[in-house]
C-alpha cells in the first residue's frame, strides 16, 4: 500500500508522514518513508539549475512515483510526502499502485506563511525566490483525495492527525 501525503510546503507532510511511518513500521517491518525533499537531495536533483521550475518539479515527481511503484511491486509499504502538483500524476497513481490512499493536508496560505520554516514564502514575497508552489507556481488542489485534513487551528496535533490518517488508510486498504 502507498499512503500519499500531499500539500504545500509547511502543511505538515513530513512531520505527519514520519509519525505514520513509525506506527506502520512497528506493525509491518517492510515499510519505508519517502520524502520529496530527501529524494531531491539524494539524487542531487536540487543541484540542477531547473530543479524548482515546473519541468524540474515534474522530473522529481516522476522519480518519486517510479521509486514508490518499484517499492510497491516488491510488497513494501510506502508513506510518501510530496507536494504533488500534477493532477494527472495523482490520477495515474490510482492505477499504478497496488493500493493507494491519497491524503491532502490543507492549510490556509496565511498559516503556511506564519510557519514558513524553510523561509520559502518570505523569500518569494520579497521577490528573491522564483518557482515557489502556491505563490508563482499554481497548486491544483486535489479533487479526488481519499481524505482531506484541515491541518491548522486547535485540532491540528500532528500525532493525532497521523493516527487518524493511518487508521483510515488501513480501513480503506
Amino acid at each position: 500500500m502507498v499512503i500519499w501525503l500531499i500539500g504545500l510546503s509547511g502543511a505538515g507532510k513530513t512531520t505527519i508522514g514520519r509519525r505514520i511511518f513509525e506506527t506502520w513500521k512497528s506493525e509491518a517491518a517492510h515499510t519505508v518513508f519517502v520524502d520529496g525533499d530527501d529524494i531531491r537531495a539524494l539524487f542531487k536533483h536540487d543541484q540542477r539549475s531547473d530543479a524548482h521550475t515546473l519541468d524540474g518539479r515534474r522530473l522529481n515527481a516522476e522519480h518519486i512515483t517510479d521509486l514508490c511503484a518499484w517499492l510497491d511491486r516488491q510488497g513494501i509499504n510506502v508513506v510518501c510526502a510530496i507536494l504533488s502538483v500534477f493532477p494527472e500524476m495523482r490520477q495515474q497513481n490510482r492505477k499504478l499502485f497496488s493500493d493507494y490512499f491519497e491524503v491532502y493536508l490543507k492549510v490556509p496560505m496565511d498559516e503556511l506563511r506564519r510557519r514558513d520554516s524553510k523561509g520559502l514564502y518570505a523569500a518569494a514575497d520579497r521577490g528573491e525566490m522564483p518557482n515557489v508552489v502556491g505563490i508563482d507556481i499554481p497548486f491544483p488542489e486535489p479533487d479526488a483525495a481519499d481524505l482531506v485534513i484541515e491541518n491548522s487551528g486547535p485540532g491540528a496535533d500532528p500525532e493525532t492527525l497521523a493516527d487518524e490518517i493511518f487508521a483510515k488508510a488501513m480501513k480503506a486498504g
